[in-house]
């Protein structure tokens, strides 16, 4: 029945469709295997796309050439850039997506992608020849032999949801647990782990009083996650915002006894960042509310996401809660919310290019590897989609690098310092995010799609054109004067300081006060100027002309650090033979076995003096 294929992709949420994706469109024969082909990049939790960091995760991985953005813009229904009152590498694009819609798009785009075949099974073990992994097994006894296994599973692997004192395996509600992966790649010498998340109820959205909540509606003139041109709904669905009270905790703690977290049923950790209901209320017990946010689950359903309120309590006691909620008091559950625990194999196990260092040819992506969250795992699954293709047909590695993309931090993150907690991506995590932002995902890393094959020629000359173009606007705002009487009364309005005799344009639009917005209504040959161009190479001249002196300091960093970064050490030298070193960092450096000196840096346990005697010894 099966040829041999270049890549089989195990899972197709949202890293095992990117990744499937990402090496059929470079010219690998894919297999798509899933337990299920009705829930293809199904949005197991919240039916949205993108927020702080994350955002910046969808761009990029858009500006490469997935699909992810694409999909998101195709099925938005309401975009937000998120904290626009602070600097633009604080900006963070988010979308309220249809649920439905959202994975029907992604099966959609998948069968109209040439050399992506589908199966619908188990995948109970691999079949692994000299440390090279050879091809899958199924759950029916079916063997499919494949030159790379790409391994996606989500939170399916000996999955086991706790709703109260009740437990159940399962990969996601209404769905099997996948098992027999773990067991193999444990026997073979994988150290694996388990972790936890959860989700909330869902409501019946024409059982809620919307009166007695706030109102939350998109932005004016929305933006989107892709740099093409995607059609998409002009009009946008309104959200809305509740809170939580005393009564609705005091019913929560009366279902404490019977919390799987509390009681130490369930044992793996739950993300830090995203907690449940009764983590808040017991972990923040001088607050008096927490925020609710209800969002719609599509354009033609009632069915409404209860974001805020993830729990594993007793069902009986989430909707006593829940009706205690101003707008809430006559609603009606759909279906309770749960925890699910499942296994993950800690990712210092893998190489930068998220294939793992103990058996050839096999990668990991997405909460395989401790992440949690849609954007994470789909940059994973990109990545390692991408390198399985490379690795099969002899071609160069993609390692993405810290000070070029959010998706470098997160994975370097991984390898390098591994992760016992489920790890979202924050901006805090970047350090050279000034650099990174979402505005200018395209100029980074389109010439890295485009070199490997992802991006047209033509989608290329689209970003050197918006290079070109807000340069040009730079470079005439530094030539260009403004008379003291043009500016002044504008600066008043805006209450900044007047400038005391005629100054360039750079100079002026330098202020944070001052938008270039507010100069073209000053400055006439502004005005001409920016009327040729549309608002995003607007906004990225004024982000060049407003940072100008950030960006360069930034650069410098970049280049003292690269220096490390550049510094490569042979996989294969022996840490044990050197005894200026610290016990723990030849443990950790044998384990890890970092490509660079940079990378070797970042590793707990690795201190600098430790990183000096490794600088003598490569110079060697």
């Amino acid at each position: 029945m099966f040829k041999t294929y270049d890549v089989i992709v195990v899972g197709a949420g949202h890293a095992g469709c990117e990744a499937a994706a990402a090496a059929a469109n470079l010219g690998s024969s894919v297999l798509l295997i899933t337990m299920n082909m009705e829930t293809i990049a199904q949005m197991s939790c919240n039916p949205a796309m993108g927020g702080v960091a994350k955002g910046q995760i969808v761009r990029e991985i858009d500006a490469m050439g997935g699909y992810s953005g694409i999909i998101a813009d195709k099925t938005t229904l309401q975009f937000r850039m998120l904290n626009l009152s602070k600097g633009p590498a604080m900006w963070s694009p988010r979308a309220q997506n249809d649920r439905k819609r959202f994975a029907e798009e992604w099966r959609l785009a998948l069968e109209r992608t040439p050399n992506v075949d589908f199966w619908q099974d188990m995948v109970s073990s691999l079949i692994i020849k000299d440390n090279v992994v050879c091809g899958v097994k199924t759950s029916i006894g079916v063997e499919i032999h494949g030159k790379s296994v790409v391994l996606t599973n989500g939170t399916f692997l000996n999955g086991l949801i706790h709703i109260g004192e009740k437990k159940f395996g399962g990969g996601r509600t209404g769905e099997k647990s996948a098992t027999g992966l773990t067991e193999q790649l444990t026997s073979i010498g994988f150290e694996a782990g388990r972790m936890k998340t959860g989700t909330p109820p869902r409501v019946d959205g024409r059982s809620l009083n919307y009166s007695l909540m706030e109102e939350q509606w998109g932005d004016e003139n929305p933006g989107r996650f892709s740099y093409t041109k995607v059609e998409r709904s002009k009009e946008q669905r309104c959200c809305w915002i509740t809170y939580t009270n005393s009564k609705v905790h005091e019913t929560l703690k009366e279902g404490f006894e019977k919390s799987p977290m509390f009681t130490g049923r369930i044992k793996g950790l739950g993300p830090r960042y995203c907690p449940s209901i009764e983590d808040k209320i017991n972990r923040f017990a001088e607050r008096d509310r927490h925020q609710i946010f209800v969002e719609p689950e599509g354009w033609n359903t009632v069915e409404i996401y209860v974001n805020g309120f993830s729990t594993s309590l007793p069902e009986d006691v989430q909707y006593r809660a829940l009706t205690q909620i101003p707008g809430f008091e006559n609603a009606k559950m759909f279906r309770p919310g749960y925890a699910i625990e499942y296994d993950y194999f800690p990712p210092t196990q893998l190489d930068l290019t998220l294939e793992t260092k103990k058996i050839k040819n096999l990668f990991f992506a997405g909460q395989i590897n401790g992440t949690t969250g849609y954007e994470e795992a789909a940059s994973q699954g990109f990545i390692a989609g991408i390198n399985a293709h490379q690795k099969v047909n002899d071609q160069h590695e993609l390692i993405m690098k810290r000070s070029e993309s959010y998706i470098g931090v997160l994975i370097d993150d991984l390898v390098t310092k591994g992760t016992e907690e489920p790890y979202r991506m924050f901006t805090s995590r970047a350090e050279h995010r000034l650099l990174l932002r979402q505005d200018n995902a395209d100029i980074r890393l389109s010439p890295i799609g485009h070199e490997l094959g992802l991006i047209s020629d033509e989608r290329l000359e689209i970003v050197k054109q918006k290079v070109a173009n807000s340069d040009e606007i730079v470079a005439f705002s530094r030539k260009q004067g403004i008379e003291m009487s043009q500016a002044n009364d504008m600066l008043q309005e805006l209450g900044t300081s007047p400038i005391s005799q005629n100054v360039k344009l750079f100079s002026l639009l330098s202020r944070p006060q001052v938008s270039i917005e507010d100069v073209r209504k000053v400055s006439p040959a502004l005005n001409e100027l920016l009327s040729k161009f549309d608002q995003e190479t607007v906004e990225q001249a004024e982000i060049k002309i407003k940072y100008d002196s950030y960006f360069e300091k930034e650069q410098e960093i970049v280049a003292k650090m690269q220096k490390m970064e550049d510094k490569d050490i042979n996989p294969d030298f022996d840490y044990a033979q050197l005894n200026s070193l610290s016990k723990e960092a030849r443990e950790k450096l044998l384990k890890i076995k970092p490509r660079t000196l940079g990378q070797a840096s970042r590793i707990s346990g690795v201190s600098p003096s430790d990183i000096s005697v490794l600088m003598v010894h490569i110079s060697r």
